[in-house]
């Protein structure tokens, strides 16, 4: 099985998304919310979680997956930048297209990763938000191609954040997680999980992503996720459910925070590389 490159630069779509109050508040539980964030949770006044827009475009991730012609049984999500244009509704159709951008060879048992990109827009026409998705294909490096293009070195204040925010997601957090649009195998599955190097199913990392949002929002822009303008991140370590976690957070420039979340028990950093941007 290998890449299949003659995909980079197809496109993808549209693949159209409807959904209902439901579907928002059933996210928001998904990613933690409860009686303390009714603004969440109650569709009287109902505010949408920024993340929520990974849960309506999620089909996009597999057209990218299949496309490419990933190893299923080694694919991780490996980076994620969402960047928004107008607030989410609370209802309504979304419509996405986008198209496979390139992929980079970490090396052979390295992996590699495969990056696409996608716009989503109301039924009406009106932008929403710009989806980047890295994948991470643990099993398709080697292949001779180029390495992923660096940036400028990330670099956290070497100081304590501002703002630790602790969270407990239920040892069954992965099962109601799924129900919002995810359903691989390896967040359900005991067999699949241990025959993909895992010793039971792990968490989305898009769940703990909106663990982090959540956190982000209550912090940074209070019962105001609409503020919300960009929001990015890398995806390190993987987690089980029932364990807890920290969201750690550092505000820069008025308007801008980094942020990273990391396993409360062992310390691990299990998203890093976090960038949050508001109004």
């Amino acid at each position: 099985m290998a890449l299949n490159h003659e995909a980079i630069g197809r496109k993808i779509g549209p693949l159209v998304r409807k959904y209902s109050w439901r579907d928002v508040i059933l996210y928001a539980l998904a990613v933690g919310a409860g009686t303390d964030e009714m603004e969440y949770c109650y569709e009287k006044q109902l505010k949408v979680l920024p993340t929520f827009s990974l849960a309506t475009t999620f089909d996009f991730f597999w057209h990218l997956a299949r496309e490419a012609n990933i190893d299923l049984s080694g694919i991780l999500h490996g980076e994620q930048e969402l960047i928004f244009c107008n607030p989410l509704p609370v209802a309504g159709e979304m419509i996405t297209e986008g198209r496979v951008v390139n992929y980079y060879d970490k090396g052979e048992k390295r992996g590699a990763l495969v990056v696409g990109e996608c716009e989503t827009c109301s039924a009406s026409g009106d932008p929403l938000f710009r989806s980047v998705y890295s994948l991470f294909a643990r099993n398709d490096g080697g292949f001779g191609g180029p390495q992923s293009v660096s940036g400028p070195k990330f670099v956290f204040p070497d100081t304590d954040p501002t703002f630790v925010i602790e969270a407990l997601p239920f040892v069954n957090q992965h099962l109601l997680y799924r129900l919002t649009g995810d359903y691989f195998e390896v967040h359900v599955d005991a067999e699949f999980a241990e025959n993909s190097g895992f010793a039971r199913p792990i968490m989305h990392g898009a769940c703990t992503m909106g663990y982090g949002c959540r956190a982000l929002v209550g912090k940074l822009m209070p019962g105001a996720p609409e503020r919300m303008r960009r929001l990015a991140c890398r995806f390190s370590h993987f987690l089980y459910p029932g364990v807890p976690i920290q969201t750690l957070i550092w505000p820069q420039e008025p308007g801008k925070a980094l942020w990273r979340v990391i396993n409360a028990e062992s310390g691990a950093v299990l998203i890093d590389n976090g960038i949050c941007e508001y109004k």
